[in-house]
């Protein structure tokens, strides 16, 4: 069974389309008009193994923040259209990610309650162009469109790009985990529920 998804979501600030294979080899084609976030979805695919396409048109001319909300909106949206109801994968992944001097670890619950735990800071109000709280836009949009409950956290480090990057890589590698097929659940959701 393959587990992709295509989903595209236009509004008159943005125009979104994002294609997810969550078993494909890291392969990433990302145009968003911000380099700095380009270079964080293609970094999240790339240690995610996850194939992505994401192409997203917004209004810049204004400021950043629909473009970077908007495309975290529909890869969640992207990613739990693959999963397909949450079955027959290990649902629970966590990551530390080391950059030089800063350290993050990310956990993630694919439990279809989505809640995100933010424990980030940042030095600097900008990295390259991109305002840095726009970090916090991205996953809170990304876990509350993909079920997703994800803690988040940097346990220390300095420069802003490293805090950054470090954070989107645990998110991916995170996610890497929870969404691999566990042969234990026979194919059905991983909870007493029996769904999730």
């Amino acid at each position: 069974m393959t587990r992709t998804a295509d989903v595209t979501r236009n509004t008159k600030e943005t125009q979104v389309r994002v294609a997810v294979d969550l078993d494909g080899t890291g392969k990433a084609h990302v145009s968003t008009g911000i380099g700095f976030y380009d270079h964080m979805l293609e970094s999240f695919a790339r240690h995610g193994g996850f194939d992505l396409t994401v192409e997203t048109r917004g209004d810049l001319h204004i400021d950043m923040h629909h473009t970077v909300e908007d495309t975290g909106i529909v890869l969640g949206q992207a990613v739990r259209e693959a999963l397909s109801g949450f079955a027959g994968v290990r649902r629970f992944g966590h990551a530390y990610i080391p950059m030089d001097e800063t350290l993050t670890r990310c956990a993630i619950d694919l439990s279809n309650r989505p809640y995100l735990i933010w424990r980030v800071s940042f030095a600097r109000p900008k990295v390259g162009e991109m305002d840095t709280e726009l970090f916090k836009e991205f996953h809170h949009a990304f876990a509350m469109n993909a079920g997703a409950c994800v803690h988040l956290e940097t346990l220390y480090g300095e420069n802003s790009h490293h805090i950054a990057e470090s954070g989107f890589k645990a998110l991916a590698r995170a996610l890497r985990m929870a969404v691999e097929h566990d042969p234990k659940t026979l194919g059905t959701a991983p909870s007493t529920k029996g769904v999730l």
